[in-house]
């Protein structure tokens, strides 16, 4: 990884220069078929101590959330068998902060679902949405669930661009699931929730970032304290997307257990460009194709390269952009996993709306996906991989 960053002075330089300040974290990896076409995984990093730092991971949680509430869906399915991801559901309040939803505009039924929440976190990182799986799952279950995978370095413990803090953090609604859009007839009920036990402990470097932020009007000269913020490693969110398109790679016990379809759901729309879905609706012009793809095509509006399909799931928050990608082009015979996250942040104040995300990060984010790209074109392989298993998945 290092040779391929350093090969191209031109583009990756000026980050290559101060890996302190742009915080760099990178994990590439090659996937190599058998004859069989199972593939086989090899990692390679960038980063070094930056790999073990703290970076704010913003929308990128947003996926195991969508993951574990199919599979809390699935789960609940033997108690309740009229359950389904789209089962229309009230969304109720019982604590300071709480929010009531009955409708939702952007589904055809006009009612809230746990699928359609799934289809705006993964379409357009949706925030609203995500608060809501945060609600269905829980955080203490959402944290052991994914420990309990082996996912260790994770610490999911708010909702997103509401404020949450505790004790709000550890409160989740109550929530009716119905078989019918009239909401007469109940399937399952959920009281409302709380967590009290202990949040993960993970002892992160530089969790304290920045020479002051920004809190209302009045700047606060000291560095923010992302201590009781949302953390997952970068490792463990490529786990979570290598375990969502290539679940028979894994031992049985670091599996979700969802039904096939569910995969296929997830990974439907982890590669849908916006435009292409129908319920919800989303405008081209306000929601570009390149609009949650930021490898291979972060920065202006624009189209994906021709032939490559993407699934991912994006971050961006605080200076700090990520991206967690698996990328194909099946016609040449390309596929491989890509994570990597930088912060832009030159003046050192968090929340002043001031960083370099157009003249550095997205850039960089889109040359380095290229960079990887092109030489996967290139990469010697003994078995061409068989990628029609995800036609599947694409757009009917």
């Amino acid at each position: 990884m290092p040779r391929l960053l350093h090969a191209d002075t031109a583009r990756f330089g000026r980050v290559l220069r101060a890996p302190e300040q742009y915080r760099v974290q990178i994990i590439y990896t090659q996937i190599n078929r058998d004859a069989q076409n199972r593939p086989h995984f090899r990692s390679y990093t960038y980063g070094g101590q930056n790999l073990r730092r703290y970076f704010y991971p913003a929308s990128t949680v947003k996926l195991p959330a969508a993951v574990l509430a199919l599979e809390k869906l699935q789960n609940l399915r033997v108690q309740y068998p009229g359950l389904t991801r789209e089962s229309p559901l009230r969304i109720d309040s019982a604590f300071a902060g709480q929010t009531r939803v009955d409708w939702d505009s952007t589904n055809a039924t006009l009612r809230p679902s746990i699928g359609n929440y799934i289809r705006k976190v993964l379409l357009v990182s949706d925030n609203d949405a995500y608060n809501r799986l945060y609600e269905f799952m829980g955080p203490g279950p959402l944290n052991a669930a994914l420990q309990a995978r082996g996912y260790r370095r994770v610490r999911l413990m708010h909702r997103l661009s509401v404020g949450d803090q505790e004790p709000g953090s550890r409160h989740t609604n109550p929530m009716v699931f119905f078989a019918d859009s009239s909401l007469q007839m109940p399937v399952y009920q959920q009281r409302a929730g709380l967590f009290a036990g202990a949040w993960p402990q993970l002892k992160l470097q530089g969790e304290k970032i920045g020479r002051g932020y920004m809190q209302g009007d009045e700047l606060i000269q000291e560095p923010l304290d992302f201590s009781t913020k949302n953390y997952i490693s970068l490792a463990d969110l490529q786990g979570v997307l290598r375990a969502i398109m290539f679940p028979e790679s894994l031992p049985a016990k670091r599996r979700f257990q969802l039904a096939a379809a569910d995969y296929q759901f997830l990974q439907r729309y982890l590669s849908m460009l916006p435009r292409q879905s129908r319920a919800p609706r989303y405008d081209s012009l306000e929601y570009p194709d390149n609009y949650a793809k930021f490898l291979l095509a972060g920065g202006p509006a624009g189209p994906l390269p021709p032939g490559v399909r993407i699934f991912n799931k994006i971050g961006q928050a605080y200076g700090f952009l990520i991206d967690n990608a698996y990328i194909m082009d099946e016609a040449r015979g390309v596929e491989f996993l890509l994570s990597a996250v930088i912060y832009t942040n030159a003046d050192g104040i968090l929340n002043d709306d001031q960083y370099e995300y157009d003249a550095i990060g997205f850039p960089f984010m889109r040359d380095l996906g290229q960079a990887v790209y092109q030489y996967e074109l290139k990469r010697p392989r003994r078995n061409r991989p068989d990628l029609s298993q995800f036609k599947e998945v694409q757009l009917k």
